[in-house]
């Protein structure tokens, strides 16, 4: 059996829709946990997949946070074994970081669903399974487009939303990931940043239930996609 090894950050930013999927894909499931486990001697060479996950934090806040700094040693070794990495939010950040990009405040927050505006790469690509789905966005940060990695969407607010390294490489700002059924869990733990960016969880609650039925499906369709692409031929 295949492992997808996903670093996650907090408990409820977990795989969402795609946990199943892996599991279909006969891929076992590991979480590491970056704030409570030790990451100094994870293996990240090994896993077929490899997942970085979300969180609140900044992908520069090396010095407030210092396991960022060994999380970012760990996904070096990532790309250098030319193996199927996904960067979610916080994870594409991190990803982007390392392949020398700039991470920094968007000057607002980007918080609910909508959905993304593809350009020919990315129409060209696995995200063209989410044209016209609207996709969970909840971040104050973006990253620049990495040297050599090709631009595949955006929105009115952040202009760069996903990228792609190769075949191998997947880097999202949004969250293709959120389970919109679990959406209660996102509302409660972070609810002081919806009271402080003046967002009432109740219409994150009504666009949840509205997306749910697409969501999952054009995620599951956008990771299949891109794993079969990630194959050896």
């Amino acid at each position: 059996m295949k492992t997808a090894l996903a670093i996650r950050h907090l408990h409820f930013e977990d795989l969402g829709t795609l946990e199943p999927l892996l599991h279909e894909l006969d891929y076992q499931v590991q979480y590491v946990d970056a704030t409570l486990d030790n990451l100094a001697g994870l293996d990240v060479e090994s896993p077929e997949l490899l997942v970085v996950l979300g969180g609140p934090i900044g992908a520069y806040d090396d010095a407030l946070y210092p396991f960022l700094t060994i999380e970012q040693e760990l996904l070096r070794r990532r790309l250098a074994s030319n193996r199927p990495l996904l960067g979610i939010c916080l994870g594409a950040q991190l990803i982007a970081r390392v392949l020398g990009a700039s991470v920094y405040p968007l000057g607002q927050k980007e918080i609910g669903f909508a959905p993304l505006a593809l350009t020919a790469a990315g129409h060209a690509s696995p995200l063209a399974a989410l044209d016209r789905v609207a996709v969970l966005h909840w971040h104050g940060d973006q990253f620049d487009i990495p040297r050599g990695a090709d631009h595949l969407a955006s929105t009115a607010i952040g202009k760069n939303q996903a990228f792609a390294l190769g075949q191998h490489v997947l880097g999202l700002q949004f969250h293709l990931e959120a389970d919109p059924s679990r959406i209660e869990s996102w509302l409660v733990g972070h609810a002081s940043e919806l009271q402080q960016a003046g967002i009432d969880p109740r219409t994150l609650r009504a666009q949840a239930h509205a997306t749910q039925p697409d969501l999952a499906s054009a995620a599951c369709r956008v990771i299949t996609r891109w794993l079969e692409a990630c194959r050896p031929v």
